[in-house]
């Protein structure tokens, strides 16, 4: 039997085990209360909650009677998304007389933003002729991606990014069952490289402690492909002092060691620009460069010759 991912294993299987969300679960649990729900569309970025919370959902309205494909179905709407799908396997499971004693089925899209024009307006008519025995949540990314029609027969739960005391509170524990130990370099790395997506900082987990079962600060950028903070801001710093051959080399080193491309090297001084202590005027300059930087490797431009033009623009902002 293949051993279940960590992300799968240490999935909430209720609403009260969903880590962050609180608002967004407090209105939910209404939901279950009342034994009822609208439509639903669950949006926000990738990692907060979306399905957990819509599995948790679904686990909790129908009470222990939840069987896949018999009360409630799951479908990955960028794997099928045509037209075709929506008439044939949404439109029967949804139009099916509910046989356990629950209040109604439940269709789950994911990735729903991914759904093609035509599908999302086959689905309409799906919701509307079978809202008393199916109700449906529409997950994703990017609401606006979501046809109007559809948009104003659903309430919009917004998910936010996961605060970091949220994301170490879900990785001590899942380290504390597995039996790995963290360091505390090695947890703040994590949380780091997740950005406020706890599925990414479970996926490194379990990925560097294949390395070492002792998590370090130099596995988790490694096997994130991250370059440490403080060497972005060194680099930035000597750049900013003038100091051209010490940056390049600097970024050299960097470059050849992570094998970063170059939009990741920029996306990551993005980030960092913002915490460290420079003047304001000086972080506006550095953004822009960045943003134009990033224009060009759009547009094709050769990844070193940008880099090192990105250093010669830094090097001579305090000139």
């Amino acid at each position: 039997m293949i051993e279940q991912p960590f992300v799968e294993k240490y999935r909430p299987r209720h609403l009260q085990d969903v880590v962050g969300q609180e608002k967004i679960v407090g209105r939910l649990k209404k939901f279950v209360a009342d034994s009822t729900m609208p439509h639903l569309i669950f949006a926000g970025p990738a990692g907060t909650g979306k399905t957990t919370s819509a599995l948790a959902l679904v686990r909790d309205i129908q009470r222990g009677k939840m069987k896949h494909h018999q009360t409630y179905l799951e479908l990955n709407a960028s794997d099928a998304r045509g037209i075709d799908v929506i008439r044939t396997l949404v439109k029967e499971f949804a139009k099916t007389i509910v046989i356990e004693e629950i209040p109604f089925k439940v269709i789950i899209l994911d990735e729903a933003d991914h759904m093609t024009g035509a599908a999302q307006q086959a689905l309409r008519r799906t919701m509307e002729n079978y809202t008393h025995i199916c109700r449906m949540i529409l997950i994703c990314n990017y609401s606006n991606q979501i046809i109007l029609p559809i948009q104003s027969r659903c309430v919009v739960f917004r998910f936010s990014k996961l605060t970091e005391e949220d994301i170490r509170k879900r990785i001590e524990y899942v380290a504390e069952q597995e039996k790995i130990t963290l360091t505390p370099s090695g947890l703040q790395a994590l949380i780091y490289v997740a950005n406020g997506d706890l599925r990414r900082a479970v996926n490194y987990l379990q990925a560097s402690s294949s390395i070492d079962n002792t998590i370090q600060e130099e596995i988790v950028f490694k096997i994130a492909g991250r370059i440490s903070p403080e060497d972005i801001r060194r680099m930035i710093h000597t750049a900013l002092k003038g100091k051209l051959m010490e940056a390049k080399s600097i970024l050299d080193t960097l470059t050849l060691e992570h094998g970063l491309s170059a939009r990741n090297l920029l996306s990551q001084m993005h980030t960092e620009v913002y915490d460290m202590e420079l003047e304001e005027l000086i972080k506006m300059r550095i953004i822009r460069i960045l943003s134009q930087i990033e224009y060009r490797l759009s547009r094709g431009a050769t990844e070193k010759v940008q880099l090192n033009a990105l250093l010669a623009k830094l090097c001579l902002l305090e000139g």
